[in-house]
């Protein structure tokens, strides 16, 4: 019996999603056994890589590691392994940049297997009792949030990954040809349109991660600052019915300046351990779980947020989502991605708490300005 050992992150869709393809897959490969264990959100971001490697044969990661893990050779390159037809179809069916963020110095480190980016969400009952619209932009966000209508996830790194949503908007793509993250006024402005929303918003927002927001935006019976969060990352999770008290319903973000804001891409995806004993049927599992028939099969009835397109235009999986797939995937397709070099992460782990404190008031943005590009230039 060979028994591989896998890490995902603490959520139904990162983790009950794994163990499920890993059932099948052992009922189909009798051979072959497979354990998943899983880690808390912020350790999913926070892990040593090259200790997650040598403990674990698959690891569900997020891509701004790749370049670092791929330097390190901590990771097997799917060319070596699958078919290069597979290979082409993940790349041709990729949501958004998902596919081509894994990809480092020509190989393809990790596979796609999970999407996501910031989206808006809604309790589309709470918005009926108040007679309310949907925002369509940004300063149509801020009335309502001054009316006392808005969430927002704000927690430590999505303030710096919503940064980059705002300098785009204001006029610098974030790493784009200057390899900067954008000019210090631009990136204090980005800021600044951070700190008005949050402002307005109840101060426990501060704390909360994506996952924490959900699940409080579909638990509460009345709350009126349950009506709208403008973006945060999504899961589909809460848009099926059954699975919170609330449904939430799943949208695009809102124009700003004339134009649509794009969020910072996120998801997850599937990566094989070069120091695995077993790298065949590790790779084929990987293989496995991101086809596009366990993809928009077993790994989304389980709870997952799939990676492959053909998923996200299934109208049985859309059915079952509220239209959740079909009604954001161009939000996931005008997504922004981070760069792709081996300091991102030192920067990122040292730059969320300053991005985090100007938001919160605890220092002035232009001072956060000053010191995220002063890191950047430090750590890149």
């Amino acid at each position: 019996m060979i028994h591989l050992k896998g890490i995902a992150w603490n959520h139904t869709r990162g983790f009950v999603s794994v163990v499920a393809t890993a059932q099948r897959f052992e009922e189909l490969h009798p051979g072959v056994s497979i354990s998943w264990e899983k880690r808390s959100l912020q350790a999913f971001a926070d892990a040593s890589m090259e200790e997650l490697a040598t403990r674990f044969d698959l690891i569900v990661m997020d891509h701004p590691h790749t370049a670092l893990a791929a330097t390190e050779r901590l990771l097997l390159p799917y060319e070596d392994w699958l078919p290069q037809e597979f290979l082409r179809d993940q790349a041709a069916n990729s949501v958004g940049r998902s596919h081509e963020s894994y990809r480092f110095q020509d190989k393809q480190w990790t596979l796609a297997t999970d999407a996501a980016t910031p989206i808006s969400t809604w309790r589309a009952d709470l918005l009926l009792k108040h007679g309310l619209e949907l925002p369509k932009t940004w300063p149509d966000v801020l009335e309502m949030a001054k009316a006392g209508f808005v969430t927002v996830s704000a927690f430590p790194i999505d303030m710096l990954m919503h940064s980059y949503m705002f300098c785009e908007a204001l006029g610098h793509m974030p790493f784009g040809a200057d390899r900067k993250i954008a000019p210090e006024d631009t990136l204090a402005a980005a800021l600044e349109e951070l700190r008005r929303l949050v402002a307005l918003c109840d101060p426990a927002c501060l704390e909360r991660n994506p996952i924490r927001t959900a699940e409080w935006m579909s638990s509460v019976d009345e709350d009126r600052r349950a009506v709208y969060c403008p973006f945060a990352y999504g899961y589909s999770n809460y848009s099926r019915p059954g699975y919170a008290r609330h449904l939430l319903k799943a949208g695009g973000l809102v124009e700003f300046g004339g134009k649509r804001l794009r969020s910072t891409l996120g998801g997850a995806g599937m990566a094989v351990s070069s120091k695995t004993k077993h790298p065949r049927e590790a790779m084929d599992y990987a293989g496995f779980s991101a086809s596009p028939e366990v993809q928009r099969g077993v790994y989304f009835q389980s709870g997952g947020q799939p990676g492959h397109r053909t998923a996200w235009t299934d109208q049985a999986v859309n059915t079952a989502s509220s239209g959740f797939f079909e009604n954001t995937l161009q939000t996931l397709d005008e997504a922004l991605c981070r760069p792709k070099v081996p300091g991102y992460m030192a920067f990122q782990d040292a730059a969320t708490p300053v991005a985090h404190d100007a938001v919160a008031g605890k220092k002035s943005v232009a001072e956060a300005a000053r010191e995220i590009t002063k890191l950047w230039e430090t750590l890149k």
